[in-house]
């Protein structure tokens, strides 16, 4: 077998992989922080996997397909589980359901990235929110804000369903989210207002040892939908203003 620079950036999508799947064992032993630890870790060799393989000029669709993969179970499968052991259990089909609307929301996001995949090069922008990114809006939820105090016990399945649902739907849309900038000059020179915002969310996040995590992504999530409606708005005014009277017909006068 003939070894070649794509095993490098392999092994760390396959790193992502195992993390998701000790992530679902850990969610069905009743330990949702763990869980919760590895889907970030995983989304940590998920983000290395791609730079690695630029670094080492081992891009392939092969990865990208591999990619995939494995962010299916990491970031659709693993929080879909957490989800269903930490408030739906007890909701019988419909718990079912909406646990397993990341999971499904998730894998139909990434057969349609992949299918329209063009090259590559790094977007400035996906259509729908990423799986990683709903991934990661979903566990910061649970790891942080699941027993939130100003919220009662009856309440938090339902906020909890709410946000699980609203996520699915984002990642399935056709609202443009930003790509996550590059650490480089060249990046902030190109989107310095992105570039500042990711690093105030990931500044932020570290310092409140994650808490700010959630907040940060639901930004994400609301400003790409705000964006997206005022952009609409927009182009259809615009269309209204360029569309010209019709002369009045001679013949009807």
């Amino acid at each position: 077998m003939r070894v070649t620079r794509s095993v490098i950036p392999n092994l760390f999508t396959l790193a992502n992989l195992f993390c998701g799947f000790a992530a679902i064992v850990d969610a069905f032993a009743g330990n949702i922080s763990r869980a919760a630890a590895l889907v970030v870790l995983a989304g940590v060799f998920d983000m290395l996997d791609g730079v690695v393989a630029r670094i080492t000029k081992s891009t392939s669709e092969f990865g990208v397909e591999l990619d995939s993969l494995c962010d299916a179970v990491s970031f659709g499968v693993a929080p879909s589980a957490m989800l269903y052991v930490a408030f739906f259990h007890s909701w019988g089909s419909w718990g079912l359901l909406i646990s397993a609307a990341p999971a499904l929301t998730g894998v139909l996001r990434l057969a349609r990235f992949n299918v329209q995949l063009t090259s590559m090069e790094d977007k400035l922008y996906f259509r729908g929110m990423p799986i990683p990114a709903g991934a990661f809006t979903l566990v910061s939820f649970l790891y942080f804000w699941r027993n939130a105090e100003f919220l009662s016990p009856e309440q938090h399945p339902w906020v909890a369903a709410v946000v699980t649902l609203v996520t699915s739907l984002a990642m399935v849309s056709t609202i443009k989210y930003d790509n996550i900038p590059r650490p480089s000059l060249r990046s902030f020179r190109q989107r310095p207002v992105v570039f500042s915002v990711f690093f105030a969310g990931i500044v932020a996040t570290v310092w409140t040892g994650g808490r700010a995590l959630f907040p940060f992504m639901a930004l994400y999530l609301v400003g790409g939908a705000i964006r997206h409606l005022t952009m609409f708005l927009r182009d259809r005014s615009d269309r209204d203003d360029s569309v010209e009277e019709d002369d009045p017909d001679p013949f009807t006068m």
